[in-house]
């Protein structure tokens, strides 16, 4: 039913006493469980709150936490057969964003880091080491919320790869030009010192998983992530699907879509390293 709140489930089960009551007392303390799992989270997060120094195990515990809530909310919205995937899951990523973004940057995505990356725009922040921990951290997150998302649905998966007649060809056309929209749009309104969106970049880059979701949803599923990808062929395993080339095939394109969004990006935002050189001859 989606309470999320003890008051919420008290008040539908005195309301429909009539045909049984009981279920909110259930419901109350899997919220409270809840509560007390985001408070740790919170801790872990954010240990200079705290009085501790936070570390790269904060950054990693960030991208483990915000891309586990995105691969387990895409496969909810699909196994729930929701009319309202796309928005759901971009809604996930937007809440996300604007919780984690200044701990670790909310990448959440194996592109959107390797297009950081791959930028050049973030000096020691994001070094090839710890982009790789990254990635790890988000591939990770993928196999435990496909089991999640499984163990709720009783078994539940789906398989990864194009729709109804379409081939790989289609497929790699969608996801590259849709990862494409994604990863430049997290360089422009994230990275970028000259168009950065320091209020709406949250929104802006959820509203690209919304496009793409419902433009090539259909055509190839939408991923725009490999950790999504991974995460959709692990839990397909006990029925029967393929891990190697669904995930290889959809990881390329976005990869390759992530590269290709850091090269324009370098290009239409050269305007960025003026800036710098400006600033730093001013300062000699």
């Amino acid at each position: 039913g989606g309470c999320f709140n003890p008051a919420v489930a008290i008040g539908i089960d005195v309301a429909s006493y009539q045909i049984g009551f009981g279920w909110c007392i259930f419901y109350t303390l899997c919220e409270f469980v809840g509560s007390a799992l985001a408070v740790g989270a919170f801790m872990v997060v954010r240990p200079q709150d705290f009085g501790k120094e936070k570390g790269l195990s904060a950054e990693l515990a960030s991208e483990f936490l915000g891309t586990f809530l995105l691969v387990l909310t895409v496969g909810l919205n699909v196994l729930g057969k929701s009319l309202a995937g796309a928005y759901s899951i971009a809604a996930s990523l937007m809440c996300m964003i604007y919780t984690l973004g200044d701990v670790s940057g909310a990448h959440f995505n194996p592109a959107v880091t390797v297009a950081i990356l791959a930028s050049g725009r973030c000096g020691d922040g994001l070094t090839p080491a710890k982009a790789g921990s990254f990635i790890g951290a988000q591939l990770a997150e993928a196999a435990v919320a496909e089991a999640t998302y499984s163990v709720i649905h009783k078994g539940g998966s789906f398989p990864l790869g194009q729709g109804a007649s379409f081939g790989w060809g289609e497929v790699a056309v969608a996801e590259i030009v849709f990862t494409f929209v994604l990863c430049y749009m997290v360089l422009s309104v994230a990275v970028s010192t000259t168009t950065e969106a320091s209020i709406m970049f949250g929104l802006a880059i959820g509203a690209c998983v919304t496009v793409g979701g419902n433009a090539i949803g259909a055509i190839s599923g939408g991923s725009l992530n490999p950790a999504v990808s991974f995460g959709i062929v692990l839990a397909h395993l006990p029925a029967g699907g393929s891990v190697v080339i669904p995930f290889l095939a959809h990881s390329l394109f976005e990869f390759v879509s992530a590269v290709a969004a850091a090269g324009v990006f370098k290009v239409t935002h050269a305007v960025d390293e003026e800036g710098l050189l400006k600033d730093a001859g001013s300062k000699a």
